[in-house]
């Protein structure tokens, strides 16, 4: 890392160095929403079409009625999922995703196969890690 001339650090490798600097924590606040375990399984939900709650939170197990109202008020402030209220009888509401959040499902689906196929791998590696550091 190295310092500009007004004394701010300069990022100079990672994927860090291509924001600009006045936009860093913006762009961190991004993608902490778009890299939160909820926010990743309720798009990754959605890739088929507008979904009810109960049907959407039947898709993303484990989640809680909480943590998807949660979750879906964020996606909706970041303009990434829409929400539509039927005049029904009962009420009807559908979530969607929005073009934005059509165009984050790509990496969504490749991180979720990945967690997928690598998921053995991964619990191995952790409990191989975990015996080591319980020895020492």
């Amino acid at each position: 890392m190295q310092e500009a001339t007004d004394g701010r650090a300069v990022v100079t490798g990672g994927p860090c160095a291509r924001w600009p600097v006045e936009k860093g924590e913006d762009i961190r606040r991004i993608v902490d929403r778009a890299g939160d375990k909820w926010t990743v399984l309720t798009i990754g939900a959605l890739e088929h079409g507008p979904l009810r709650y109960t049907d959407l939170q039947r898709s993303v197990p484990g989640i809680s009625q909480r943590m998807l109202t949660h979750t879906l008020r964020q996606l909706r402030r970041d303009g990434l999922v829409s929400r539509t209220a039927y005049p029904e009888v009962p009420p009807r509401v559908e979530y969607a995703l929005t073009d934005l959040g059509a165009t984050l499902l790509d990496a969504v689906t490749i991180l979720i196969d990945w967690a997928g196929t690598h998921h053995d791998e991964i619990r191995v590696n952790r409990e191989t890690f975990d015996e080591a550091a319980s020895t020492r």
